[in-house]
């Protein structure tokens, strides 16, 4: 499974509010370490990696997780909750399995 965080970056050159705050949620839960890429939707720059994502996948919201697990589609979470949820709570299970 590989996990892509995709935050945004506005036009005056500061990161959007909500990225922030689900950065800050990642790292006080411990949870960044499950995130395998970190990628900026610039708003300047239509050919930033995240703008790339965003229209490929057709998100407009901001930050969003991309979601790739062998054979299958791609999944998108735009809700930092419902990933924790449904994916990150494998992923901490797998964690512990393995120690």
């Amino acid at each position: 499974m590989k996990i892509t965080l995709v935050k945004k970056i506005l036009a005056d050159g500061s990161p959007c509010a909500k990225c922030r705050d689900v950065q800050q949620k990642l790292e006080e839960n411990d949870q960044l370490r499950f995130i395998d890429q970190t990628l900026i939707a610039d708003v300047r720059d239509e050919q930033s990696p995240g703008m790339r994502i965003a229209r490929e996948h057709k998100v407009e919201r901001a930050p969003f997780f991309l979601v790739e697990r062998d054979g299958r589609a791609p999944e998108i979470y735009t809700v930092y909750f419902k990933l924790v949820k449904e994916v990150l709570q494998e992923k901490i299970g797998e964690t512990k399995q393995a120690s």
